[in-house]
């Protein structure tokens, strides 16, 4: 049996529903379907969950929302004519829509989660719909009714223990596919919670778990992950095959294709992963697997990821790394302001810290550095925004003791100036900080020294 979950850009439009009732139809073995939100149609358009929270800030500040439900309902219509639906769904689908405005919710960031759901939710109605009406016989599948679970804050949910108990004894029929909405689920009040990151993604690794899949299929718009970034590196090769491990450093490092997290349950599932493309179904795409299933990589590396989103703090004092207790300060002044690091590499006299810049501000900045002059004391305090970190990333990496060499030839001999260097963390990686400005040209040398 396989989970197949479908991108915004695969069910965008009556042609893309095309492919994917294709997709369903040549496969019986794809059993569960899991859907995203219409994304965008063409550059430029609107992505539907978009024009949800546009939909949910009106009704917060009680200004006229009629104009949102026509548009988002107007891409739903769109798909449905395609298919020359019964107008009865349309009407279904906006009785939905506009009664969110109706509803009364705990508060605003409850109506938002509940908001943003409904881009999922309306598609999958809409994909049921529509397979049956093609002749897959198909069944919608509210993710209260399969006893899924979640518990967290309404827009950054965690999947609650008893899902898995519940979706254990969830029976799956012979004769007809299973569609869910993917990216919310309801607590146990029944209150409607959004993942934060990944969305339906999550939605897909955790029915591949709690159903014992045999692999989770996920469609999206590329023909496979690339060993680079395909923006700054031109034409580079395509990984046929990576561990869950490379996958998700890769990902922290800014791959696209997965959020970090998002396929955490698919990895305690051990359930294979198939990253395909809607638009050429028939290319192999990318397998990730257990580390145990990837025998003898082929590559020194399997590839380069960079993220330019980190800030870090750097602070030099004498004989910092004498006194007792010194980091244990500094962790409880990120604690006061609620902030987490992502590393921390250090020397004798220097000590460096690097953020995700994204989720500070200017304020907290400031209230950051003043309470470490005042606690810490340092005889040197800089904040950098210019900051870039490269992961190198192949399960090889830890039995060839040449690719740190060659990776710091590759950026010397082109004069990119290497400001942190970490190996060891893990034993597949090796992190890289440069300046955002070298951050490009460090990736195309480094995959110029391992590919070409």
């Amino acid at each position: 049996m396989k989970v197949i979950k479908f991108g915004g850009s695969s069910l965008a439009t009556g042609e893309q529903f095309d492919k994917v009732i294709k997709i369903i139809n040549e496969d019986f073995e794809r059993k569960v379907i899991v859907t995203s939100a219409p994304g965008k149609r063409f550059a430029g358009d609107t992505k539907v969950t978009d024009l949800l929270i546009d939909y949910a800030k009106t009704v917060i500040a009680h200004e006229d929302y009629t104009n949102y439900i026509k548009e988002i309902i107007s891409r739903y219509h769109e798909i449905s004519d395609h298919f020359q639906l019964d107008d009865k769904v349309i009407q279904k689908l906006k009785k939905k829509l506009t009664d969110l405005a109706k509803a009364k919710y705990s508060d605003e960031e409850h109506l938002m989660a509940t908001f943003k759901a409904h881009g999922e939710f309306l598609n999958a109605i809409l994909l049921s719909e529509i397979l049956n009406k093609e002749g897959i016989k198909a069944k919608f599948v509210d993710p209260k009714d399969a006893g899924i679970i979640v518990h967290g804050q309404p827009n950054d949910a965690d999947i609650s223990p008893e899902t898995y108990l519940n979706l254990d004894k969830l029976s799956l029929p012979k004769d007809s596919r299973l569609v869910f909405p993917g990216f919310f689920c309801y607590n146990q009040k029944g209150e409607i919670y959004t993942f934060s990151r990944g969305g339906s993604d999550i939605t897909g690794a955790m029915l591949s778990k709690g159903l014992h899949a045999d692999m989770y299929e996920n469609f999206t718009d590329v023909d496979a992950i690339y060993a680079a970034n395909n923006h700054v590196v031109k034409n580079p090769q395509a990984i046929k095959k990576m561990s869950y491990q490379e996958m998700r450093e890769l990902s922290y490092a800014g791959f696209s294709v997965f959020q970090d997290e998002a396929i955490i349950p698919a990895i305690q599932g051990q359930v294979p992963v198939n990253v395909k493309n809607t638009n050429n179904p028939a290319a192999d795409g990318t397998l990730i697997v257990p580390e145990q299933f990837l025998f003898n990589p082929s590559n020194q590396i399997t590839g380069i990821a960079c993220s330019k989103r980190f800030s870090a703090l750097y602070l030099h004092r004498y004989l910092l790394n004498k006194e007792v207790g010194f980091t244990l300060k500094l962790l409880k002044i990120f604690y006061k302001y609620g902030i987490s690091y992502e590393h921390m590499p250090s020397g004798i006299d220097d000590l460096t810290v690097i953020f995700d810049r994204s989720k500070l501000n200017k304020t907290t900045i400031e209230h950051l550095c003043h309470d470490v002059k005042e606690v810490l004391q340092p005889d040197y305090l800089e904040w950098i925004d210019d900051y870039a970190i490269i992961m190198v990333v192949g399960e090889s990496i830890a039995h060839n003791v040449n690719t740190l060499g060659e990776i710091i030839d590759s950026l010397t001999q082109n004069n990119i100036a290497i400001h942190m260097i970490n190996q060891g963390a893990s034993r597949i990686s090796i992190m890289i900080g440069v300046q955002e400005a070298d951050a490009d040209d460090a990736v195309r040398q480094i995959y110029k020294t391992f590919f070409n």
